[in-house]
C-alpha cells in the first residue's frame, strides 16, 4: 500500500507480549487513520470503565503522516476519558507520529497494565519493553532528557499521571501535549511511563509529484492568510496571536466566566510576552508555520488558551506567573486549560484570590495531588460539587471550558454543548467564521445557520484528524486541497465530499459510543451562568445572556441535521445510512 505501512503494533502490558496486526486494505480505506481508526479500536470496549486494563490506549497515525504533505507530523491519542467518561481523542504535534510512521507502524494499540513502571522503545521493527521503575515520580522534562534530543521522539507522562490527576496529559518532545480529557492518566494507570520511537524508513507515495503540487497549493493559500503567516499572525506570535482578538470583542473569559473583559489584558498579551521573553519558534515535523514559542530559558510560552486562563480567568496581570504556571503544568504533565479553569473555580468557591506566586504553587500541589491539590486534581465539576457549589464549575460533560466565552460567539456556544468530548473548541471551531471570518463571516450573536455550520465543521475536522493534518491550515486551505494530497499519497481517488462523508461517519460513531455510555440531551448543555448572567459590555458591544429558548431551538436543529432523534440519540436508520453497526443497548 501507499501512505499506510499496513502494520499495527499491539502491546499487552499485563503479559508483556506484542503482536503485529496487518489489516486488509479495506480497513484503511474505511477508517483512514487517527480519529477514524480510534473509533474502530474503541468501539467494542468503550463501555468498560476507563481504568479497566482492557480499555485500549491508542497512538495512531494517518496516511499523510510521515510524508511531504504539510503538517505531516501530527498524530492521535485516544481512549475513554477519566475526566468525562466520554470517548476522547486528541490531535498531537511534534515528531512522534512522523517517527512512528517511518518506523513502519500505522499505530500502537495498548491494553493491560504492567506490574511495574514500564517504558516502550521502538526502533523500526524492533520493539523493547523496558523497566522504568527508576523514573517513578520524574517530571516529563527529566524523562525526555534521558533520550537523545535529536534522535527519534519521546512521549511521556509526569507525576500527575501517577498520582491520579484526572486531567493528566502526555508530553511529547517537551513542547507538545495530548492534554484534553486526561489521557495521560490512562497511560499512567497502565504503568507506562514513556514511549520512545526512532524510524529510519520512508512512506511509499503513489504519486510524489501530485503530493508536491498539493503541498505547494496548500502553502500558497497559507501565505495569503494574515492569521497564519501575517506580521501579527500565528507564525510570528504563536496561537497567542488570538489573545487581542478576544479582548477587543469582549469575549475573553474573566474571573471564572463571570466577566468577559479583562482590564489587564494589554499587560499579558502576545506582544508583551514576546518583548519580555524574546522567544524562538518551534513546531511539528514538516510544518512551515511553527506555532510553538520557546523562551530563551527553554520554557514554552503558554499558548492562547493557557495564556488566557492563567491571566484573565484568574484576574492575574503578572505574565511571569502565567509562564511559570505553564511550566509547572508541562513538567508535572497536566492539561493547562483544565488546570487554569480549576484554579478559577477554586477562587470562586473559596472566595480566595490567588496571588501571582500562589498560582504556580497551587498547580504544583495539584500535579502532585497533595494538600488542597488532591481535591482539585479531580477537576472543576467534582471539586465544586464536593463544596456544594456546582454552579461554579464551568464545564460541559465534566470538561472545563476553553478561552472563548460562549456569550460572545453563539456558534461556539452550540459547539461546546454538542461536542463529543465535552467542553471543547476544536470539534467545530466556530471561531473560524465568527471571529476570523474564514471561510465566510457569520453574525456571532445569532444562532441562525449555526446548527448546520457546526455539523459541517465537525465532519471536516473529523476528517482532518483522521488524515491527520493541522486544523490551522484550514484557515486558508480546504478539504479540496487535502483530498488531492490524500490521492497523491495513497493512489485512491478522493474528493472533498468523500473525505467529509468519512468525517461524518467518524463523528456519528463517537455520538453512538457516548450514547452507549448513557450520554443524552441533558449532557448537551451549558452552565446556567451563560443563560442568566450578562458578560462585560462596553466599547459599543453588548454581551447579553444567551437566550435559552433560542439555544434549545438551535440544538434541536443540530440534532436534525446530524441525524439524531429529538432526544439527541443516534438512530438505527442513520447508522445504516453511514454503514455503522447498530447494537441494541
Amino acid at each position: 500500500m501507499h501512505g499506510w505501512t499496513g502494520r499495527i503494533l499491539h502491546l499487552d502490558l499485563s503479559t508483556g507480549t506484542t503482536r503485529v496486526e496487518e489489516p486488509p486494505r479495506e480497513f484503511y480505506e474505511r477508517w483512514i487513520g487517527g480519529k477514524g481508526m480510534a473509533g474502530f479500536y474503541l468501539r467494542d470496549r468503550i463501555t468498560l470503565p476507563w481504568d479497566d486494563p482492557e480499555m485500549p490506549l491508542l497512538f495512531l497515525t494517518g496516511p499523510l503522516v510521515g510524508t511531504p504533505s504539510p503538517t505531516a507530523g501530527r498524530w492521535t491519542v485516544a481512549s475513554r476519558s477519566p475526566l468525562t467518561g466520554t470517548v476522547c481523542d486528541t490531535s498531537v504535534g511534534g515528531q512522534f507520529g512522523f517517527q512512528l510512521k517511518r518506523a513502519g507502524w500505522d499505530g500502537i494499540v495498548i491494553t493491560g497494565k504492567a506490574p511495574r513502571l514500564t517504558g516502550l522503545v521502538i526502533r523500526d521493527d524492533q520493539v523493547e519493553i523496558a523497566d522504568a521503575s527508576q523514573m517513578q515520580g520524574w517530571e516529563t522534562g527529566k524523562v525526555l532528557a534521558a533520550f537523545p534530543e535529536k534522535k527519534g521522539s519521546t512521549s511521556a507522562v509526569g507525576p500527575a499521571a501517577e498520582r491520579g490527576v484526572r486531567f493528566a496529559a502526555i508530553c511529547t518532545d517537551h513542547h507538545h501535549f495530548s492534554g484534553r480529557g486526561g489521557l495521560g492518566l490512562v497511560m499512567g494507570h497502565k504503568n507506562l511511563k514513556y514511549i520512545h520511537v526512532e524510524g529510519s524508513g520512508k512512506v511509499s507515495l503513489a504519486d510524489p509529484e501530485a503530493v508536491a503540487e498539493a503541498s505547494r497549493q496548500i502553502y500558497r493559500l497559507a501565505a495569503t492568510a494574515p492569521i497564519l503567516m501575517g506580521e501579527f499572525g500565528i507564525t510570528n506570535y504563536g496561537t497567542e496571536a488570538v489573545f487581542d482578538l478576544m479582548d477587543i470583542r469582549r469575549m475573553m473569559p474573566t474571573d471564572n466566566f463571570r466577566a468577559t473583559w479583562f482590564e489587564g489584558a494589554r499587560k499579558v498579551n502576545a506582544w508583551s510576552l514576546h518583548h519580555k521573553y524574546d522567544p524562538k519558534k518551534s513546531g511539528c515535523a514538516a510544518c512551515r508555520i511553527r506555532c510553538k514559542m520557546v523562551a530563551k530559558d527553554g520554557r514554552s510560552l503558554p499558548e492562547f488558551e493557557s495564556l488566557s486562563h492563567f491571566t484573565a480567568l484568574l484576574r492575574n496581570e503578572d505574565p511571569e506567573a502565567a509562564v511559570e504556571a505553564n511550566r509547572v503544568c508541562n513538567e508535572t504533565g497536566m492539561d493547562t486549560i483544565s488546570a487554569g479553569a480549576v484554579l478559577a473555580c477554586y477562587q470562586e468557591v473559596t472566595g480566595k484570590k490567588l496571588s501571582p506566586k500562589e498560582i504556580p504553587a497551587l498547580l504544583l500541589d495539584i500535579g502532585l495531588a497533595r494538600g488542597e491539590g488532591a481535591e482539585l486534581a479531580q477537576g472543576a465539576r467534582r471539586f465544586a460539587e464536593s463544596r456544594g457549589k456546582p454552579q461554579a464549575a464551568m464545564t460541559v460533560k465534566g470538561q472545563e471550558l476553553p478561552a472563548y466565552d460562549p456569550r460572545g460567539a453563539y456558534g461556539m456556544a452550540l459547539g461546546y454543548a454538542v461536542s463529543t468530548r465535552g467542553g471543547c473548541h476544536l470539534r467545530a471551531y466556530p471561531i473560524s467564521h465568527e471571529i476570523l471570518r474564514k471561510p465566510v463571516a457569520t453574525d456571532r450573536f445569532s444562532f441562525a445557520g449555526k446548527a448546520r455550520i457546526v455539523k459541517i465543521s465537525e465532519d471536516i475536522n473529523a476528517a482532518v484528524d483522521s488524515l491527520t493534518a493541522c486544523k490551522f491550515l484550514f484557515f486558508a486551505a480546504s478539504l479540496e486541497e487535502f483530498a488531492k494530497a490524500f490521492e497523491g499519497v495513497t493512489g485512491l481517488p478522493a474528493t472533498a465530499q468523500d473525505l467529509m462523508h468519512a468525517g461524518e461517519r467518524f463523528y456519528y460513531h463517537e455520538r453512538l459510543m457516548n450514547w452507549w455510555n448513557g450520554f443524552t440531551a441533558k449532557d448537551d448543555d451549558l452552565p446556567e451562568r451563560f443563560f442568566k448572567e450578562p458578560g462585560t459590555s462596553g466599547d459599543g458591544i453588548e454581551i447579553q445572556p444567551i437566550d435559552r429558548e433560542e439555544f434549545l431551538r438551535a440544538r434541536a436543529a443540530y440534532y436534525k441535521v446530524r441525524g439524531l432523534d429529538e432526544k439527541g440519540a443516534p438512530t438505527r436508520e442513520k447508522c445504516r445510512e453511514l454503514g455503522l453497526q447498530w447494537k441494541d443497548s
